[in-house]
């Protein structure tokens, strides 16, 4: 681990299209697909959701992030909208720290789209239908296929490099 003086990452935040993204709030997601010692997952707030027969989620994804390949090869995930008490998962599929592994973080339900958290309030299952390259990215279309809603949902949203609840009250 190397420490550093000042932000490892300051001259990134000095791109205005970064920047210009931050400050666009985003959702933050938990996509999941796999399953066993196959299951893999990444936090994911680039994605929109389109409506049409069926419905559509498109998003922005790692091409070598464990979660892609897992989609690529099943052809399906989990899509779970993540809330401020799931911060620490959050970081975790994101590339933080979690000792033995993000799984742990949390119980987990199998799904025939790939693992949810138990009691996941928010989520649906997704069928891939196309990947495009989108510079260095992903660009995946996914057909929603179930969808598991709870109102009290409470958003955790990306904006500006910080996750945060919204006071929806």
């Amino acid at each position: 681990m190397t420490i550093h003086g000042g932000h490892p990452f300051a001259e990134a935040f000095s791109e205005p299209e970064r920047r210009f993204r931050g400050r666009l709030a985003s959702r933050v997601t938990l996509w999941t697909a796999g399953e066993g010692s196959n299951r893999a997952g990444l936090t994911v707030s680039s994605q929109l959701v389109a409506m049409g027969d069926p419905w559509r989620v498109v998003a922005v994804l790692n091409p070598d992030a464990e979660l892609t390949e897992q989609l690529l090869e099943t052809g399906r995930a989990a899509i779970s909208t993540l809330s401020p008490g799931q911060h620490a998962l959050s970081d975790a599929f994101a590339g933080g720290p979690a000792p033995g592994g993000p799984f742990r973080l949390s119980e987990w339900e199998q799904t025939e789209w790939g693992p949810v958290p138990a009691g996941q309030p928010t989520w649906a299952g997704v069928r891939l239908e196309g990947v495009v390259e989108l510079g260095w990215q992903q660009l995946v279309t996914c057909a929603i296929a179930h969808v598991v809603i709870d109102d009290a949902d409470e958003p955790l949203v990306n904006h500006r490099g910080r996750l945060r609840g919204l006071d929806l009250g």
